[in-house]
Formats: C-alpha cells, sequence, structure tokens
C-alpha cells in the first residue's frame, strides 16, 4: 500500500532483469528493452534510434548487459538527449540515477565528477559509474541496473531514499518530459538537508520544485581562511547570485573548501 501511494509499485512489483547463459531470443529482446527503458530515463525509443550493432554483439554474446550499457551511455543517443540539453549537475544527477540506480547523497559525490569531467572528459565521467565496485556489486555483468534508492540497501545513506523521488516523477513519466535542464538536488545537497517526500496523490513525487528562472538567492557562507594568509580565523560572507548561476556558484564554493551556511530567496 505504502509503494502504491508513493508512486513506485511498478518497481517493487517486478523482479530483476537479467541475461541467463541459456536465453531464449525473446528473453534477449526483454533484456534489450529494460536496459533502454531504465538508461534513457523511461524515453520513448523509435526503431530508428535503437543501436542496432551493440544490440548484435549482446545477441551473440560478443558484449555482456554491462557493455550495452556502456554502448548506450557512450553513444550520441544518450549525449542527445541528457547531455547536451542539460547543465553538467543535472546530467550528473542523471547518471547516478540511470546507472547506479539512486541520487547523488552529498555534495561531495557531485563535486567529484564534475572535477572528473572536466580533467578527462565525457567517456572518464560515464566509465567512471559503468567500472565502479558499486555498479559491479548490484548489477554484475548480466543484470540491468534498476532504482535501488527505493529501498534500504547496506552501503547506502538514508538521505538518499528522500533524494531519488527529486528525480523521480513516476513510471509514466520520463526523464526528458520533466523540462528540468538544472540540478534538481542543488538546494539540499549543498545545505546537506533531508529532501521532503511526498504521494502520488499530490502529485509531488519529485519533493519542493524549488527557484525559478530570474530568481535572486542570496547565499551565506563560511570562507575558508587563504593559507597564504596571516589570519587563521574563517570569516562569513554573503553573496547574491542569480538562479541561473547558482548550480556553477555552489561548485566553485565547494571547490575552494568554503561552506555554505544558508540558502534563500532575496
Amino acid at each position: 500500500m505504502a509503494a502504491s501511494r508513493l508512486g513506485i509499485s511498478a518497481f517493487e512489483d517486478s523482479g530483476l532483469v537479467e541475461l541467463r547463459t541459456d536465453r531464449t531470443e525473446e528473453e534477449v529482446e526483454i533484456v534489450i528493452r529494460a536496459a533502454y527503458r531504465q538508461v534513457l530515463g523511461n524515453e520513448y525509443l523509435m526503431e530508428a534510434e535503437r543501436l542496432v550493432s551493440a544490440e548484435s554483439l549482446l545477441r551473440r554474446g560478443t558484449i555482456t548487459v554491462r557493455g550495452f550499457v556502456l554502448a548506450i551511455t557512450n553513444s550520441e543517443l544518450y549525449r542527445e538527449k541528457f547531455f547536451y540539453r542539460y547543465s553538467q549537475v543535472r546530467f550528473i544527477e542523471l547518471n547516478y540515477k540511470h546507472l547506479l540506480g539512486r541520487a547523488p547523497e552529498d555534495e561531495s559525490e557531485i563535486s567529484y565528477h564534475v572535477e572528473l569531467y572536466n580533467s578527462q572528459g565525457y567517456e572518464a565521467e560515464i566509465n567512471s559509474y559503468i567500472d565502479s565496485a558499486e555498479y559491479l556489486e548490484n548489477f554484475g555483468e548480466n543484470i540491468v541496473p534498476y532504482y535501488r534508492g527505493f529501498k534500504s540497501q547496506t552501503g547506502l545513506k538514508n538521505v538518499g531514499f528522500g533524494r531519488i523521488f527529486q528525480l523521480y516523477r513516476g513510471y509514466a513519466n520520463s526523464d526528458r518530459a520533466q523540462g528540468q535542464k538544472q540540478g534538481k538536488l542543488t538546494w539540499e545537497v549543498a545545505k546537506n538537508i533531508a529532501s521532503p517526500i511526498y504521494p502520488a496523490s499530490a502529485q509531488a513525487l519529485a519533493g519542493l520544485s524549488s527557484g525559478k528562472r530570474g530568481d535572486t538567492y542570496r547565499i551565506r557562507l563560511l570562507q575558508k581562511a587563504s593559507p597564504n594568509s596571516t589570519v587563521v580565523r574563517q570569516g562569513t560572507i554573503e553573496l547574491l547570485v542569480p538562479y541561473e548561476q547558482l548550480s556553477s556558484k555552489l561548485q566553485q564554493i565547494n571547490r575552494k573548501g568554503n561552506k555554505v551556511l544558508s540558502i534563500t530567496a532575496v
């Protein structure tokens, strides 16, 4: 009943989708469609968009499901849907959702991937999820990634349960249909607070939609003392930042080792 109220009964009722050694052609097709649905954020896929070559390699056993997931995310199809159109933070949020089945839990995870992409590029960013110990421990080589964030699991923080609802809007929705180009978790992650959860009946599965274009926000932060300064004491400063620059400014603050104390609308 709780799963139904929250709109996640489709995941509670479905089992793992795994490609077994004794698979039939029909079972391979189920795996392929499940992989597309998960990795493309429930986006409708036209026949002309399918990755025929990668599908063929999977059918022949040349690549595993993990290899097929990697082929999808490294494809121009994935880049066009989620990389070119969105902010860097939103892209990272969706990579966590699509490839690890959860939301990023704190600012350090976002910052790590921002730095990784900036220093090593797109493929290194994608590979970091699929080659990670977390991916292999949960999905291995032949299980299609699925949403893990809805259940308690060893190694996952409880705060992640609320975070995944910020990225999820129901089984019938898709990530691109949400029209969200900026990060959804910017507020909660930067302030290290839990995300609210609303039942499906309230039509607010993703929690509070905070901020809109044209708004201005005051960031109050604790500034780290400069290593070249004789002053050891940290200082508190305030910045006025337009909504469009909020995500990048928070990343900059974090890279400098400063701590965000509060974010309020002006």
